[in-house]
């Protein structure tokens, strides 16, 4: 769905750790909890499931909550539209939580880059 593979970083336990963590401090700023079991083979299942349910009932209930929260990940309406046409397979909040997966681990990922190459900046 994104430019880049998430597959392989799926087995990365930090990466998946500090994904895991990304989420539950945006979502818990929203009064959504997520809960993590610590099994980093599931995380992925167990964030998709949970987001999804999150992301369904606020698509049906507060819509500007979901703006609110979607502004907060970073992550913008014409790159929703996009996804939902290449996957038109996929339900809106099946193609919203695939996003916000994504969105986190990249911000994560481009953490973890500036703060291992300093002189990046």
């Amino acid at each position: 769905m994104e430019s880049f593979d998430i597959e392989i970083y799926k087995t990365k336990t930090e990466v998946i750790r500090q994904t895991v963590e990304q989420v539950k401090k945006d979502f818990t700023m929203f009064g959504m909890d997520i809960d993590f079991t610590g099994n980093t083979e599931m995380a992925y299942g167990e964030m998709f499931m949970q987001l999804a349910m999150h992301v369904s009932h606020l698509l049906e209930i507060d819509p500007h909550r979901l703006s609110a929260l979607l502004y907060q990940v970073d992550l913008g309406e014409n790159k929703i539209m996009e996804s939902t046409e290449l996957h038109p397979e996929w339900s809106l909040s099946e193609v919203i939580t695939e996003l916000i997966i994504h969105r986190e681990l990249k911000k994560v990922l481009i953490r973890n880059y500036y703060k291992n190459n300093p002189d990046k900046l």
